[in-house]
């Protein structure tokens, strides 16, 4: 059976989302039509409050409705320690670990040739001012273990070498093409607790 296009311009706006494909998207676009006006009114006026208020931190990029995030301004944190990450959802699963005390720098993305995403398409240039500012002791590069995430932090590291600080990179137990954001916690841990040291 054929989708109207009214329900087929739906499902092809859902499955631009991230990790969504066709099914997934149909089921998600059937759900929707579902729920009654009143939940489907919230769903909308959440999401436009959030689109509204929530923005990215100055200093780490990370996602925040506060001038700055919450991990950045909070002093308890190790401030000498920086950990790279490609994508927010990075960040947050490294969070959950309650392993890393130190500060984040959000890249919002990786150097990708294939996809014609160089150097200029992510906050790279900003965590290079904030190493020369800042009294940073360790850069931890957190990228995916992958083609695309070991060219990006290859790269980082190249990049901080004049600086003379130790340049580390996650470990033990994620194999290789695996993404951040879908490995467990223990095995993220393990992954920031034996991370390894650029030479």
């Amino acid at each position: 059976m054929e989708l109207s296009e009214k329900l087929k311009s739906l499902v092809d706006e859902i499955e631009k989302l991230p990790s969504i494909g066709p099914k997934s998207a149909e089921r998600i676009a059937l759900y929707l039509l579902s729920e009654t006006d009143v939940e489907v009114n919230q769903f909308i006026e959440t999401l436009t409050e959030a689109r509204k208020n929530l923005h990215l931190c100055p200093i780490c990029y990370n996602i925040t409705d506060k001038d700055i995030c919450e991990i950045c301004s909070n002093e308890e944190r190790d401030k000498s320690t920086i950990c790279v990450v490609e994508e927010i959802s990075d960040l947050l699963a490294i969070e959950k670990t309650n392993i890393y005390k130190g500060q984040y720098h959000v890249l919002h993305g990786k150097i990708d040739p294939i996809n014609h995403k160089g150097v200029t398409n992510i906050y790279l240039n900003e965590l290079i001012e904030r190493v020369k500012r800042n009294n940073i002791k360790e850069v931890i590069l957190a990228t995916d273990p992958n083609f695309t995430g070991d060219l990006t932090a290859d790269y980082i590291a190249k990049l901080l070498k004049p600086f003379n600080i130790k340049v580390s990179r996650i470990a033990v137990g994620l194999p290789k093409e695996a993404e951040i954001v879908f490995t467990d916690s223990v095995t993220l841990s393990a992954a920031i607790r034996e991370r390894k040291e650029y030479k």
